[in-house]
């Protein structure tokens, strides 16, 4: 809205001839901040009074609540929603269950063209900057670790450092990690993008199942690929740490495989135990992001950036769920 300059304390209107809605708008602002208007005729009166009438009053204040109640309520809305979020991939976890149950009873049915391509596109494709990115962790674990245990005399323990450390924790999630950036918003912007044009519409209309023709082969897909990926970081881990203990510590590469022996293959088992439900869990979630788009660009984006946000955070309470449980084991 235009700011006007100060009004005229009287406005004489009596040499008026004409009078549009915009001027009345005019005077019936003047007259709100104190100008006095004379000499109108009935006429002019009269489009100025409507003109007032016909101004939208403004909103009141929404006011914030900060009571007990309200926090509450709130905070009960907010468990609810994820509940039912919850609840809504279960079912999707469910459909994707039912159609491997219907692709087993019924191979024919499977496209394992469509199987090929995703794997392609979720595995091979992510190959390169999952081993960057090991690699690299594995050069900073070792330099660190190299950088506390020499104060201890104890240079040698940082293999067992490293080991531990790619084998069970850092490898599968980070690559869970990127993967999720990757694939989930991948698997959200390619259904979502299929939801927009209508042609799952179109899919149910020719007779075929979207969980079968869209959900099964992606999860699947990253089902076989994801441990795949953890297993290369895993050896793209200890490639960058052996190489940068053997730089900064002397420690040969001889002597670093031999102390991998020492480390207990439960660490790789724990590792590798993760990739499959961390698969499920990314898989799920994108696929359930892409079937919830709308018609709409803006709704595109905001399920694409949902997804990404919610497999990455699943992922990590994955792994601490994980990690508790092995302890209580003892793994």
């Amino acid at each position: 809205m235009p700011q006007l300059g100060p009004p005229a304390r009287r406005v004489d209107l009596s040499g008026l001839d004409r009078m549009d809605t915009a001027g009345a708008w005019y005077l019936v602002r003047a007259r709100a901040a104190g100008t006095v208007i004379e000499g109108a005729s009935p006429a002019h009166e009269g489009l100025i009074e409507a003109v007032a009438r016909s101004l939208p009053e403004p909103d009141p204040p929404i006011p914030h609540d900060t009571t007990l109640h309200y926090i509450v309520t709130r905070t009960g809305a907010h468990v609810v929603a994820a509940l039912s979020y919850l609840r809504e991939l279960a079912g999707y976890l469910g459909r994707f269950i039912a159609a491997l149950a219907r692709a087993i009873r019924h191979p024919s049915e499977f496209r394992v063209t469509s199987l090929t391509f995703h794997a392609q596109e979720t595995g091979l494709r992510a190959v390169p900057i999952v081993f960057v990115m090991s690699f690299l962790i594995g050069v900073v674990l070792a330099f660190q670790g190299a950088a506390q245990l020499r104060q201890f005399g104890a240079e040698v323990f940082v293999v067992d450092l490293i080991a531990i450390a790619v084998l069970r924790e850092l490898g599968i999630l980070l690559t869970a990690i990127i993967v999720a950036g990757r694939t989930a918003s991948a698997l959200t912007a390619s259904i979502g993008s299929m939801k927009m044009r209508e042609e799952i519409d179109a899919m149910r209309t020719l007779g075929m199942d979207p969980s079968m023709v869209l959900i099964l082969p992606r999860i699947l897909a990253l089902l076989i690929t994801l441990p795949i990926l953890g297993l290369l970081s895993n050896v793209a881990g200890l490639l960058g740490g052996g190489i940068m203990s053997w730089i900064e510590l002397d420690i040969s590469p001889a002597l670093f495989i031999n102390r991998l022996g020492d480390v207990s293959v439960d660490h790789v088992i724990v590792g590798l135990v993760k990739a499959p439900v961390f698969a499920l869990i990314i898989g799920v979630i994108g696929c359930h992001a892409g079937m919830q788009v709308g018609r709409d660009a803006e709704s595109l984006g905001r399920q694409t950036s949902s997804a990404v946000v919610h497999a990455i955070f699943a992922v990590i309470i994955a792994d601490a769920l994980f990690s508790v449980f092995f302890a209580e084991i003892g793994l």
